[in-house]
């Protein structure tokens, strides 16, 4: 039972003080008074250390889509693990994942590849900026984009510096230089008059808006259509790109949360789910935005490398994962989806039936 100070996971917790801040490596994954540490997983189950065995309800933040160890996906990475790792070339693996995922994006035209959900948005953004020769964005309140300064400014806000139509542009790590807050502008989420206004006063510096059609640490609250229209008309009105932050989104359906919306942004950031369990992030969209990072004719408008970018393993895990999503997939996970909530409806209209009546209010 959990906590019990006896434990494997306390004890490497304990060990892992020694040479990790804090114990850990990844913030997302601390909790007290110590984590539970994982020592194999398959489908949607984990066991830790101490032999216990869990549902995995997150699976590893939304990355794996088709649970732990799947064996399809086991068996692709380790048959091109005998061919090689990673190396100082390109491989045929990256065309592959490349024309699958612009096949299922109707606003993409071109794939590059990184190694994270932060990386792809940080190149979105420097792509936006190349493109326009603009220096600010906008993004939305409370929106969680991955790591990079701009993308992470006013992700918690303190409620003083909420605001309805003009929220204040806040540092969400300490030593963010005020120079980033200058460029950023945040927009108010699903609030079209405020979104709309602020992209107007700032247009002509404004190089993009980023926006998460589901933001996950704003609730999982969905963008009104409405909304993401409006987004798509202003920013064509005043010259600024607009970028879809589809690293979680794009499980939500074939063709992504943009499928669903009908809306076609110029830039699409990707991740997770892509790398069929691996370290991965794409930029993803128009040809002649894409054309930014295009070396051919010297150095590019913004050079960009990695150098395990695009890595073979990667990209097969990835193409597995990717062709397994099909649209029977997709069915099957909205026909799941659609189960769960009415379960949870049923049980909790039961547990306000059975509730005393001083809960209920009656009293």
């Amino acid at each position: 039972m959990y906590p019990d100070m006896t434990s494997k996971s306390k004890a490497l917790y304990d060990r892992a003080l020694t040479s990790l801040p804090g114990g850990n490596t990844r913030t997302t994954v601390f909790m007290k008074p110590y984590p539970i540490y994982a020592a194999r997983g398959a489908g949607c189950r984990v066991w830790d250390v101490d032999g216990n065995e869990l549902i995995d309800c997150i699976n590893n933040f939304t990355s794996l889509i088709h649970g732990h160890a799947h064996p399809v996906l086991v068996e692709a990475a380790t048959r091109q693990l005998a061919l090689g790792s990673a190396f100082g070339t390109p491989t045929e693996s990256e065309i592959d994942l490349a024309e699958l995922l612009a096949a299922r994006l109707p606003s993409v035209d071109q794939v590059r590849f990184a190694n994270s959900g932060t990386e792809a948005v940080m190149m979105a953004l420097k792509a936006a900026r190349a493109f326009t020769g603009r220096p600010k964005i906008a993004k939305c309140e409370g929106a969680y984009h991955g790591s990079y300064d701009y993308a992470e400014v006013s992700l918690d806000p303190n409620p003083a510096d909420w605001g309805s139509n003009a929220p204040v542009s806040v540092a969400y790590a300490k030593g963010t230089p005020d120079k980033v807050l200058a460029d950023v502008v945040t927009i108010p989420f699903n609030d079209i008059d405020g979104a709309v206004s602020l992209i107007r006063e700032h247009g002509r510096d404004l190089a993009c808006v980023l926006v998460d059609p589901m933001p996950n640490r704003a609730g999982l609250v969905p963008a009104d259509k409405a909304y993401l229209e409006a987004l798509r008309q202003a920013t064509r009105e005043v010259g600024a790109l607009l970028i879809f932050d589809e690293v979680i989104s794009f499980r939500l359906g074939h063709h992504g949360a943009q499928g669903l919306w009908g809306i076609d942004p110029d830039l699409t950031t990707l991740g997770k789910i892509i790398g069929g369990g691996f370290p991965v992030g794409a930029i993803a969209g128009k040809r002649e935005v894409m054309a930014v990072f295009d070396p051919r004719h010297g150095k590019p408008a913004l050079p960009h490398g990695g150098t395990f970018s695009a890595n073979p393993v990667t990209m097969r895990a990835g193409l597995a994962a990717m062709e397994l999503l099909d649209q029977n997939a997709f069915a099957r996970l909205d026909a799941i989806g659609e189960e769960v909530q009415r379960a949870s409806t049923r049980h909790s209209a039961a547990m306000v039936c059975r509730a005393p009546r001083s809960v209920l209010g009656r009293s």
